[in-house]
């Protein structure tokens, strides 16, 4: 899909003015960072560089997007030239997908001519502030389950192709499964689902909706047992599916009294391996309520799907350096470092991270268990090899293991790892 549109007016006024007074050649340096973390959050997750990269491959101005900046009157024929013929040809660097970040981490840093750089602002921040977002969430939610797997379905709560841009950051951060299709078909991620309460209301009873699911599903289905009473819905299933029965799912009411009382049950008809599934409005406090009670899995959506309660990161795209030369922002409350940032972890000979070194225009001081945060994604116009989703994966479920416990916390608090930023000049 071509990429070039997504992005703000502003974006090409500011490139029409700098292809006028000749600034557009100067070699520039933009990075995204976050200034603060959303309240009670103590980490971000790093989550959409795969898709950057495929979008920035993508953004191109053709016929069509050329005929309508130009009917528009958004620019003039010399910035509609110029667009006409636009490839990036700088560098990308930046942190892998599944590291996790904390104020001031330059998390991208998009290298090149000023003009090449700045009209991809728009559509970077909007990536990244989506993607790590959901990913941060899902993370605090796999945290909660404590092992027990989590399926993604919020697909009916977003936009359409956000919800598969969800579904592929809470599957980095830990989920087991999607509802969503189309992030099965293009990100290779397991999908899972059965039926809603309207398959039950369709049937002329329970028992009739519950034979016609394990005819094509096989008993080792999940059924849906809160559409009427959930005692006799229970029963029902079990008579119905044997007990060999996969799974029940109570998406309803009180859930902490209401599997406690669905183990027994299972238990006293002989449904001893059955596994519980709860869902219905889980967000990561509600996940971790549940850690105590027989539950087996969880699906989640909204909260999913909206950050939960932080439905973007925070990131910001500023510019940092300018043919060499650091330049810095100084207005109340938004002051930035100047300079190209270089980023290393430090942790303690057990692999515990305890500081994030960020240096401005030079190298931190080698130290035994530092580890560089950034790697490359695209060098002077050639894309690099990424980490596959798996791997993203993987790197998020140890980093997660390697930051202190009280990171991992729900409450409010520091954030995990503390950062520290040497000026430029420094070591």
């Amino acid at each position: 899909m071509i990429t070039s549109l997504l992005t703000d007016h502003y974006e090409l006024t500011m490139l029409s003015a700098a292809l006028r007074d000749g600034s557009a050649e100067r070699p520039c340096v933009f990075e995204v960072f976050a200034r603060r973390l959303p309240s009670g959050r103590r980490y971000g997750v790093v989550a959409g560089t795969a898709r950057v990269v495929e979008a920035v491959a993508n953004f191109r101005f053709g016929p069509d997007e050329i005929d309508f900046l130009r009917s528009a009157g958004v620019v003039g024929d010399e910035t509609l030239a110029w667009l006409s013929d636009y490839r990036f040809s700088g560098d990308i660097d930046g942190y892998a997908e599944g590291e996790l970040f904390f104020p001031g981490s330059p998390i991208l840093t998009v290298s090149g001519t000023f003009a090449e750089c700045v009209v991809l602002e728009t559509l970077i921040l909007s990536i990244l502030n989506h993607d790590a977002a959901i990913a941060a969430a899902a993370a605090r939610m796999v945290t909660a389950a404590r092992g027990r797997p989590i399926i993604e379905m919020g697909s009916r709560r977003t936009h359409e192709e956000a919800a598969v841009a969800a579904a592929r950051a809470a599957y980095l951060a830990g989920f087991a499964t999607t509802s969503n299709l189309a992030a099965g078909a293009r990100y290779a991620i397991p999908t899972a689902g059965t039926a809603a309460h309207a398959f039950t209301l369709l049937h002329d009873d329970e028992p009739a909706a519950f034979a016609a699911q394990v005819a094509v599903l096989g008993p080792g289905t999940t059924l849906l047992v809160d559409t009427y009473d959930i005692t006799a819905g229970i029963r029902n299933a079990v008579a119905v599916a044997g007990p060999a029965l996969g799974a029940v799912r109570i998406d309803s009411g009180d859930l902490s009294v209401l599997a406690g009382h669905a183990r027994e049950l299972l238990d006293s008809l002989g449904a001893t391996e059955t596994k519980i599934i709860v869902s219905g409005d889980l967000d990561e406090y509600a996940i971790a309520a549940l850690a105590a009670e027989p539950v087996d899995g969880y699906g989640a959506g909204t909260a999913v799907v909206t950050g939960s309660g932080a439905p973007t990161a925070g990131l910001v795209y500023k510019l940092v350096e300018v043919a060499g030369r650091a330049v810095v922002k100084r207005s109340e409350n938004k002051a930035t470092v100047g300079g190209r940032k270089t980023a290393v972890r430090r942790h303690k000979p057990t692999g515990t991270a305890v500081e994030e070194v960020v240096a401005a225009q030079c190298t931190p001081t080698p130290m035994t268990h530092d580890r560089a945060l950034q790697r490359s994604f695209i060098r002077a116009g050639e894309f690099q090899d990424l980490p596959t989703l798996a791997e993203s994966r993987e790197l998020l479920r140890q980093n997660l293991i390697s930051i202190p416990w009280e990171g991992l916390k729900l409450s409010a608090g520091d954030p995990a790892v503390p950062v520290t930023v040497v000026p430029s000049g420094g070591s």
